[in-house]
């Protein structure tokens, strides 16, 4: 953290707007890429693509992202058969570890509906789960499955919601079952926002009655938040082949509390 100025004072009108602008025209820049150059682009071309958008969003509302550990491998081609496990606060997790390495996400279908940012991210593969249906599962697992066999890295929140930070909810265990299926390597991810004092901030979490809008907002509204990605020693499959999937899904929870002293 030492690295990375974290200074969450209040804007000014003349900042915000400059960031509004900022943010406008690289989502503009977004839709472009995904309607002319997505249809034509191969997997490798897409994901520099992507990582390249997602960092560059996090720098309009100028949010700086602190990686703590070593990601997985293969930084620019998402071909390890890898599946983060992290804990979930806002939409800007998804963009901060995109930033860091390309990623395939498995999120729930409501954000399809979103306005603009459901289009790009179902522009950007990802994999969608209808958690209102419970057959809907095992559709998931095996399309998750064929996706971490083919090389994606997978990642998924198995909170199914976000939180303000202050706490983690019980990990649904379903998906897990994907990345031992598959022999993944699993990598638990704890992210946190800050404060300087060391608190946690959770007025930029997009949770609970928080809308989308309302969130961006009070992000644009903090001098310099701060996103901290902090990604734990890997699970190899020897490290879980004594475990069934609930067992190594309480695993990982456990393991990202204790990170985050929750």
């Amino acid at each position: 953290m030492q690295s990375i100025k974290l200074n969450t004072n209040p804007t000014n009108r003349i900042t915000r707007y400059f960031r509004v602008t900022r943010v406008l025209l690289h989502t503009l820049i977004g839709l472009l890429i995904a309607s002319i150059l997505f249809p034509f682009a191969g997997n490798t071309i897409k994901a520099k693509l992507i990582q390249w958008w997602c960092s560059r969003l996090l720098a309009a509302f100028n949010i700086k992202v602190n990686v703590i550990g070593s990601p997985p491998p293969n930084s620019v081609l998402p071909s390890s058969n890898s599946m983060l496990v992290a804990n979930h606060i806002s939409w800007s997790d998804i963009h901060a570890l995109n930033s860091v390495t390309p990623l395939r996400f498995i999120a729930k279908s409501e954000i399809k509906g979103w306005p603009i940012f459901g289009y790009l991210v179902t522009k950007a593969n990802t994999l969608f789960i209808d958690r209102s249906k419970r057959q809907d599962a095992k559709r998931t697992i095996e399309t998750a499955y064929a996706s971490l066999q083919s090389g994606d890295n997978l990642c998924f929140f198995p909170e199914g919601t976000t939180t303000d930070g202050s706490e983690v909810k019980p990990f649904k265990s379903s998906l897990i079952q994907a990345a031992i299926l598959a022999k993944s390597h699993i990598w638990p991810v704890a992210i946190h926002y800050p404060n300087p004092d060391g608190s946690i901030n959770t007025k930029i979490a997009y949770a609970g009655e928080t809308t989308l809008v309302e969130s961006m907002r009070n992000m644009l509204l903090q001098q310099n938040p701060v996103i901290v990605l902090n990604f734990l020693a890997p699970i190899s499959p020897p490290d879980y082949e004594a475990m069934d999937r609930r067992s190594l899904t309480q695993h990982i929870e456990s393991l990202i509390r204790k990170q985050l002293m929750l």
